[in-house]
């Protein structure tokens, strides 16, 4: 089985790249080759980059599928697809959760309402990116047809994931002490292992399974997942919940502009495919471990030790 990557550098690329060596798979990777963890010396390395258009490294080769990764809006998976053509066997596609309608109720499966698609957006924000990956899911089916695999990852964490959004949570735990919390502590949580996310895209490349998956991790909440972390690192929380504005308006893993409703999808259909479901504290710890391997580096988002403190007094 030969698999090309575009994106393979990345998080969950790496994931992909690492479980498809793994299944036994000539795996080739597309990308800029600046960024990323470095990749296996099996791997072919492919250099480009789609943001100016240089598709040159994939002229010419054959794969029986092609993992989108970098895709976010039309105009990218449209020039892929047109260089690729009938190169590829399948087309598996990474969405996101965020295609869907807002304010959904809680368990809504792939046949759920996805918002209006946007073609083009010169940046992407909660407002823009969901509907520019509606669009690229609807040109990759037009395309592709019963080649074309959609996946649509909940949120994503997992051991390489430096976004902060899950990893400020798991830091704040393994800190201890009291933590302000900006919504309830009961706020439902889906996490989804990045291994997991890529063991069912293998899967499906596998099977030549078409149409779309909700990937998503084990029920849980925003307070399990800090307490999993202090246990897992031997300290106590104190969670005290806070009001929403008395912090910064992007704020890791609170969506201010949505019901927590719809956090949670139904993730049968993925399962049922071969999804792997990793516990909750088996994540957390083994993300805890990388992140000590690397020197916990600072994070950009959240709250620092001396605003929370200042933000927790009187309280």
């Amino acid at each position: 089985m030969r698999i090309l990557i575009l994106g393979g550098n990345g998080f969950v690329g790496r994931a992909v790249v690492d479980d498809a060596l793994e299944q036994g798979a000539e795996v080739a990777s597309f990308s800029r080759g600046v960024s990323g963890t470095p990749l296996p010396p099996e791997v072919t390395q492919l250099v480009g980059d789609r943001a100016s258009g240089d598709y040159s490294a994939l002229k010419t080769g054959e794969w029986d599928a092609v993992v989108d990764l970098s895709g976010f809006r039309a105009r990218d998976v449209d020039q892929a697809m047109d260089l690729l053509g009938d190169r590829v066997g399948r087309y598996v596609f990474v969405s996101s959760h965020a295609v869907y309608v807002r304010d959904l109720p809680a368990g809504t499966d792939e046949t759920a309402p996805r918002r209006e698609p946007l073609r083009d957006a010169d940046v992407l924000t909660n407002e823009t990116y969901g509907p520019c990956k509606v669009a690229c899911e609807d040109d990759v089916v037009e395309r592709y047809g019963d080649r074309a695999t959609l996946i649509r990852p909940g949120r994503v964490t997992g051991p390489g994931d430096s976004s902060g959004t899950a990893l400020y949570w798991i830091r704040r735990g393994a800190r201890g002490g009291r933590v302000a919390l900006p919504t309830k502590p009961e706020a439902p949580l889906q996490l989804v292992d990045s291994r997991d996310v890529a063991r069912l895209i293998t899967q499906l490349i596998t099977d030549a399974r078409p149409g779309a998956y909700n990937a998503v991790g084990p029920d849980s909440t925003l307070a399990e997942l800090i307490r999993t972390a202090a246990d897992l690192s031997g300290t106590t929380v104190d969670i005290v919940p806070v009001p929403r504005d008395a912090v910064p308006p992007r704020f890791p893993l609170i969506d201010p502009e949505s019901e927590w409703g719809e956090r949670r999808r139904n993730p049968a259909k993925s399962r049922a495919a071969g999804m792997p479901v990793t516990p909750l504290r088996t994540t957390v710890e083994d993300v805890l471990r990388w992140d000590k391997s690397r020197g916990e580096p600072a994070l950009t988002i959240g709250l620092t030790p001396e605003q929370e403190q200042q933000l927790l007094e009187g309280r």
